[in-house]
């Protein structure tokens, strides 16, 4: 575990709260929840849909599944399961519907072309409101810092250490979700991607266009799992390096050498891997999608001896390892995640980070009530 100065130091060069909470993947810690301080917490109603008897649930739900009511075993099935993920425990989830697939850019781009919103990471970023999240007495960064930016991943010319991550990210300017790889990048022709560098601030803004509202994290795990009991992966127990044609993941050695065994380098469309019992394409890879959770380290304890009933996520925000920053849970993993260093598309996996946070592997899908 890095110690605060070092933290402190990375959070300068890196923008500071955007930086080491989105790209650490596996950082455990065994300090107490002794820091909380109070952030609210809502869950986003949206119009019911328990069948479509009209036009307008029709239009509303289209490009959903229906996801049924039911019961399941929550957290970690196995020795890879992190801290955070224990203890397993019994959630109850009525049904609802969600997007089969990740929000493309095209979806984006309607709400965008219809709304005039511009991103997180089309603006300069606030000194005032970020040192906020940051420990006292941290010191402002250069004005250059501060410019309209988001996190990039760069290929590294050889091994690296993989505690390290400012060897294969990098916050460049001009980067946005319509120049996904900065300034002469663009989108187009690409409507059927999905739309990267999206903070958890710019899908709830979304969501509010659309009528709909993030997963809680309890549902996009109910959902990740499709149907299966006790299975590591959202299509079963097989583990990725034998059937890389499941997800939109990292082959190879990571962060140097891709050799692209499911067919993408990076990004890919929705779509190209197979949905899982669900119906669910990209549940697993290609980009983590938010969730409206904050995130709690020790979150699940609560519900050790009890079954969690539709649970909406803690109250307050608290990671052990930055208790300075509140955060809220993605989920899924990403094009990035491999075995040697990010297993993010178990079904369990929680990561956390700040909701004003954007990355070339930051996404989100919707979710509209069904009871």
């Amino acid at each position: 575990m890095k110690n605060k100065k070092k933290f402190l130091s990375l959070s300068i060069i890196f923008y500071g709260i955007l930086f080491k909470s989105l790209v650490s993947c596996f950082e455990i810690s065994n300090k107490s929840n002794s820091d909380f301080h109070p952030v609210s917490q809502n869950k986003e109603k949206t119009r019911v849909v328990s069948s479509v008897k009209s036009i307008q649930d029709s239009i509303l739900v289209s490009g959903m599944v229906l996801i049924p009511s039911g019961t399941f075993e929550m957290g970690a099935d196995d020795s890879n399961g992190f801290e955070d993920e224990f203890p397993k425990h019994s959630v109850k989830i009525n049904a609802f519907w969600m997007d089969k697939t990740e929000v493309t850019n095209a979806q984006f781009k309607k709400f965008v072309d219809q709304t005039g919103y511009i991103t997180t990471a089309e603006k300069e970023i606030n000194w005032d409101e970020m040192k906020k999240n940051l420990p006292p007495n941290t010191p402002k960064p250069d004005d250059s810092l501060l410019a309209p930016s988001s996190l990039l991943f760069n290929y590294t010319s050889s091994p690296v250490q993989l505690n390290d991550y400012s060897q294969w990210w990098k916050f460049s300017k001009g980067v946005n979700w319509k120049h996904p790889w900065g300034p002469g990048s663009s989108i187009d022709g690409k409507d059927n991607f999905p739309v990267v560098h999206i903070s958890w601030n710019d899908a709830q803004e979304y969501c509010k266009w659309a009528g709909k509202r993030l997963p809680t994290e309890a549902e996009w795990e109910y959902a990740s799992r499709g149907g299966i009991e006790h299975s590591i992966y959202s299509w079963g127990n097989s583990p990725i390096s034998l059937i890389s044609s499941k997800a939109n993941t990292w082959n190879g050695l990571f962060p140097y050498n891709n050799s692209m065994e499911d067919n993408f380098e990076f990004l890919a469309p929705v779509k190209k891997f197979p949905p899982n019992g669900y119906g669910l394409h990209d549940i697993s890879g290609n980009v983590w999608e938010w969730c409206s959770d904050w995130y709690d380290y020790n979150y699940y304890k609560l519900f050790e001896n009890q079954i969690a009933d539709n649970p909406i996520g803690p109250k307050n925000s608290y990671d052990p390892n930055e208790p300075y920053l509140d955060k809220k849970v993605m989920r899924g993993g990403s094009f990035l995640c491999n075995e040697s260093y990010c297993s993010g598309y178990r079904n369990s996996m929680r990561m956390k980070t700040t909701p004003d946070t954007s990355s070339i592997h930051a996404g989100f899908r919707t979710v509209v009530d069904a009871i």
